[in-house]
């Protein structure tokens, strides 16, 4: 074969090479194509990796929400259960620094003084003995009562100024226990009080949930029981403390609003119930100031002072059944 002839098919068979090569090789769009695809795929595996541990922590952060939740009911029905108050804990409640003794002693005087006062203004032995029952056993536990509700109403009236120190403070930076020691130091009486006993319970080893349940049991208001239920799930779930919080006292001034709308909606309810009730001793000092003698027989007869005594039961449960239609829990 000719050599000329034979060079010239091994350049065309090389020129047909490349130009196949060419013809065949991706272009430079094609890897990019590829490559973006390649960078999709592997976003969407993280993606999904990263979605599936979101999924397992919120999972696991519900079923610590859930187990808290029930721990703190179970408390809550234990604390139903013991419904009944001691002496001990009537006066601490009331912010009173006596003790038991002090009080039997307080309330021996006051049913002495009862009844001396029945003895002296010249009544019946009935009603005299009557008179000592009430000064020794009714008088001291209304006025400790008068001072729990009144020392608890000026609780609820600051409570919520001092969860937004709380909410200001660890927005700030401060830590809960550095929060808790400047409303101990600077809030009005008795939320001081309180918050100085649980950051001097904290300061002695007790754990946040005990300080929490003591405070819980000196001033044991709804308000106190959603402060402590935001605190330990906190404590144990994690979260925003601050907007915890921040939620918690807009509900507790949105409670207080509506009391509020509650005592106005029932003002003149009330005031019946307050004419109606003052009523009868109105007549009859009336009547005995015009005729003296005209209700000498309920007071002298045997049938007087039962109808005395009926009139009293009746009237009784009347006021307290009025009480109770004036009143609306929140």
């Amino acid at each position: 074969m000719d050599p000329q002839i034979l060079v010239l098919i091994v350049f065309g068979a090389m020129a047909i090479g490349g130009l196949a090569i060419v013809v065949m090789a991706p272009t430079p769009k094609d890897k990019t194509k590829k490559r973006l695809a390649s960078l999709q795929e592997g976003k969407q595996s993280r993606r999904s990796a990263s979605t599936g541990q979101t999924e397992a922590q919120s999972k696991e952060r519900r079923r610590k929400l859930q187990d808290s939740l029930a721990a703190i009911d179970d408390k809550t029905k234990n604390l139903k259960k013991k419904k009944r108050v001691s002496i001990d804990q009537m006066l601490e409640q009331a912010g009173l620094a006596f003790k038991p003794k002090d009080f039997y002693i307080a309330s021996l005087i006051a049913a002495l003084a009862f009844g001396a006062l029945g003895l002296i203004s010249g009544q019946k032995l009935w009603i005299t003995g009557l008179m000592f029952v009430v000064g020794g056993l009714g008088f001291p536990r209304w006025v400790v009562n008068f001072l729990r509700g009144r020392r608890q109403k000026k609780f609820t009236n600051e409570f919520s100024t001092a969860i937004d120190v709380i909410v200001r403070g660890v927005k700030s930076g401060l830590p809960v226990n550095e929060c808790l020691k400047i409303i101990g130091r600077e809030a009005p009486r008795p939320v001081c009080d309180e918050f100085h006993m649980m950051v001097e319970g904290l300061r002695i080893g007790l754990t946040l949930e005990q300080t929490l349940e003591r405070m819980f049991e000196r001033m044991p208001l709804q308000e106190v029981k959603f402060f402590g239920i935001v605190l330990m799930i906190q404590q144990k779930t994690g979260g925003n403390l601050a907007e915890a919080l921040g939620n918690l006292a807009a509900v507790l001034r949105s409670r207080k609003l509506m009391e509020g709308k509650i005592k106005a909606l029932s003002s003149e309810a009330k005031a019946s119930a307050y004419i109606i009730g003052s009523l009868p001793f109105l007549v009859m000092g009336a009547v005995k100031m015009s005729t003296p003698d005209y209700l000498d027989p309920l007071f002298i007869t045997r049938t007087g002072n039962f109808i005395l005594i009926g009139a009293g039961i009746w009237m009784s449960m009347g006021i307290f059944v009025m009480k109770k239609m004036t009143q609306i829990k929140v």
